[in-house]
């Protein structure tokens, strides 16, 4: 049946409120308007942020909302004005869109487009509207996405074409965990051969920067995670060592020390969230030119504070937002860098679930069970 200019029902999982699961509802989303794109999900990843929202540590989301921002998928439907996409077009849809034309999106270095939700989380599309609506009530979207639904609707500057050959339960990825962890090595830290990297955390994004660790020359990369599990997948992925802190009395900073011989490592990544992992992190970092990369998403009250010498004495502290691509520029290459086989993302894939199956995904990853579980439609 044709659906262009139509409302299309289906099944979305909806977030009530916070410390609930997701319900499975029949939703209605409405058209697109003027420079916005409506998509058919075919794959959408299971990401820690949205849990975060799902368990109230990102506290500024608006319920109701449909959640997910990792996905993979056609689009539908084209609203007025929209000249670069056509139904059929198979694509990834943005968390941090890329307008073009604003100064962030003009500077050479940075991709934090001035029209993305993140932190404001307004949840709704660039008019105020939303073009979700579940049991006669408004329901918000998420970070400019809302990919836990069979269709969405997005603004045009939110969408990458991509290969049409690429499959859609492995490059879903690139929409967030594997070009978030992947670009903030290659990227945001510019890895160098010969160097030693640490890695807290060997999540989905923690292993995708320990691969661009790898792609980047390091010749030691030490992976760190409390689940010894993960350890084996972070070996196969490039991790030269792993270690947990459960396993030694003193401090993992102390612990990395000893490692290099007192050095330090070049490059540190956090990919956990949390404020005590970050400041190891950084105080793991070699004196004089070590760099420490935030890059996990910590509770919204959360505050980080550090005695001034360890900044002072060279080191640098950044952090890193989608690995520091240009979105709508960056992903079809990343994309076709895959199909190249310039990386793998198999590994990174350890469940791959019916979308009614939604809740059982984030009950995996809440207990270490899973690296990404991808929900297919």
């Amino acid at each position: 049946m044709e659906t262009s200019g139509k409302v299309i029902k289906c099944k979305a999982a909806v977030a009530w409120e916070a410390g609930k699961p997701l319900s499975i509802e029949e939703v209605e989303v409405a058209p697109p308007k003027a420079h916005e794109v409506r998509i058919k999900v075919l794959a959408t990843g299971i990401c820690r942020s949205d849990d975060h929202v799902l368990s109230g540590c990102i506290s500024t989301v608006h319920f109701p909302v449909i959640l997910g921002h990792e996905a993979a998928g056609v689009v539908e439907s084209v609203g007025e004005g929209v000249t670069d996409l056509k139904p059929g077009d198979k694509v990834i849809p943005l968390f941090v869109p890329q307008c073009g034309e604003c100064t962030s999106c003009q500077h050479p270095r940075n991709n934090l487009c001035v029209k993305n939700d993140l932190g404001k989380h307004r949840g709704l599309m660039a008019d105020g509207t939303t073009r979700f609506t579940c049991r006669g009530q408004q329901i918000h979207n998420f970070l400019n996405t809302s990919t836990f639904t069979e269709y969405t609707v997005v603004e045009e500057i939110a969408v990458a074409k991509i290969d049409d050959a690429a499959p859609v339960h492995k490059i879903c990825l690139i929409g967030c965990g594997f070009s978030t962890g992947y670009g903030a090595a290659v990227n945001t830290a510019k890895v160098e051969p010969g160097s030693t990297c640490a890695v807290f955390g060997l999540g989905g994004i923690g292993l995708s920067a320990l691969i661009g660790c790898k792609v980047g020359g390091a010749t030691r990369i030490i992976g760190i995670d409390i689940n010894k599990d993960k350890f084996a997948k972070a070996k196969e992925l490039g991790a030269t060592e792993c270690i947990s802190p459960q396993d030694y009395k003193k401090a993992i900073p102390e612990v990395l020390l000893a490692m290099t011989d007192g050095i330090g490592v070049d490059y540190a990544f956090e990919c956990i969230g949390h404020v005590d992992t970050m400041m190891a992190a950084l105080q793991s970092c070699r004196v004089g030119c070590g760099t420490c990369v935030v890059v996990g998403v910590s509770p919204a009250a959360d505050q980080i504070s550090f005695n001034p010498k360890l900044i002072v004495t060279g080191r640098t502290l950044t952090g890193s937002v989608f690995g520091g691509w240009k979105s709508k520029d960056c992903v079809p290459r990343l994309v076709s860098d895959y199909m190249a086989k310039k990386f793998n993302l198999d590994g990174l894939v350890t469940h791959t679930l019916p979308f009614d199956k939604i809740n059982e995904g984030f009950e995996l990853l809440r207990t270490g069970k899973s690296i990404r579980s991808i929900l297919v439609f």
